[in-house]
């Protein structure tokens, strides 16, 4: 199936709910079912077109019942995969696939949460992470402890710096400022992110992301259908996925993600590599993903994550842009960020990212990433011309 997967499906619309900090009375499916009837209307379908449903929300072990109660939706096909901020790229790839089978034609991959507001109402959006009992004896601040100590071993290997790291904050935030839906717009520099409290050394409260509330969704169709509708197709070329573990001490190697393994099979079934991307976004929820990220989907060798970011590289301006939309550091987060990778690496493709667009873009890669570097899923979306 996977063979003859490459442009059978296509992104035919995309949105997002309110983003920020939506107020103590509205919830996460609310924001879900805000950004659906977004996405589903500049598609030009409603929900009576949807018979695939594909959702995760944090908290709900059976967020697709909640969801499609919530917007009426009987789906013949559902998925609730939940493996982390990486499960929407992995809806996406889902999705191609029972469309490709003839499990459904219209498929809605939609989330919601709102994280900053519950925190701020005394409701945590995610619990903490369970942890095994040789992790939980020493205490550790979780999820940034386990990125923190990939952090300090990247850092120790090939003498990455604070500086280095700093740079992708201020590259994000360089992004942010020209997105109008960005929640951290102010300007950012490379000193401000060094002199920030240290939350789990080498991480500082500005190398995390954001905490914000918010809802995404996708919606996925046949290419034929698809060219019947009122926006131009973006098209799945590629998809991969991949995971070795789930908690931090049992990653093989802390240095090393298995997005080395999800992108290959990506670019595989695209029939492209790193050199032919022309947008990226990244799971950036701490600084040091997107420097290993950058190094295992290819865009730089092992090692070299940190002097490749650095001088505004993936900056507004530079060679490869990265995080267009502000990324997880500074445009939102509201518990994981997958969802809004897809949606910004559309409208580039589309060419509808306003002051931010990458002229010319064709090729773009989304790239999700679920637990402390334990669920890795790499998607190439193209344009027409890229069949």
């Amino acid at each position: 199936m996977t063979g003859g997967l490459r442009g059978a499906a296509a992104v035919v619309g995309v949105a997002e709910s309110d983003l920020g900090e939506v107020g103590p009375d509205r919830y996460a499916v609310d924001l879900a079912a805000q950004a659906a009837a977004e996405a589903l209307g500049e598609a030009g379908l409603t929900t009576r077109d949807v018979d695939g449903l594909f959702c995760a929300i944090a908290g709900r072990g059976m967020a697709p019942l909640d969801v499609a109660e919530y917007l009426g939706v009987r789906p013949r096909y559902t998925d609730g995969t939940m493996v982390g901020g990486s499960s929407f790229v992995s809806h996406l790839h889902h999705a191609a696939l029972a469309i490709a089978a003839g499990a459904c034609e219209v498929a809605l991959i939609v989330y919601g949460s709102t994280a900053r507001s519950d925190s701020g109402r005394g409701r945590l959006a995610m619990g903490p992470p369970e942890l095994p009992s040789y992790e939980a004896a020493y205490r550790p601040r979780m999820p940034i402890t386990g990125y923190a100590l990939a952090a300090a071993r990247h850092m120790h290997e090939y003498g990455t710096t604070r500086a280095d790291l700093a740079e992708v904050a201020v590259a994000a935030r360089r992004w942010a400022m020209l997105n109008p839906k960005a929640f951290a717009r102010d300007p950012l520099t490379v000193e401000d992110v060094l002199a920030a409290r240290v939350v789990s050394s080498p991480l500082s409260t500005l190398d995390c992301c954001l905490v914000t509330d918010g809802g995404g969704a996708v919606v996925v169709t046949s290419a034929a259908r698809a060219r019947d509708l009122p926006l131009p197709p973006v098209y799945l070329l590629g998809a991969g996925e991949a995971h070795r573990h789930r908690s931090i001490s049992q990653m093989p190697d802390l240095t090393v993600t298995a997005a080395t393994e999800s992108s290959a099979r990506a670019y595989a079934m695209a029939g492209v590599g790193p050199a032919d991307i022309d947008v990226v976004q990244l799971y950036d929820a701490f600084t040091i993903n997107t420097v290993m990220f950058l190094e295992d989907l290819g865009f730089c060798a092992k090692g070299e994550g940190g002097a490749f970011v650095s001088g505004g590289r993936i900056a507004p301006g530079g060679d490869l842009p990265v995080n267009t939309n502000g990324g997880g550091l500074s445009y939102c987060h509201p518990g994981m960020y997958g969802i809004f990778t897809i949606i910004e690496a559309t409208r580039q493709l589309r060419g509808e990212a306003g002051e931010r667009q990458r002229p010319g873009a064709e090729l773009a890669l989304a790239h999700g990433n679920g637990g402390q570097f334990s669920s890795q899923v790499t998607a190439i979306l193209g344009t027409e011309r890229t069949l």
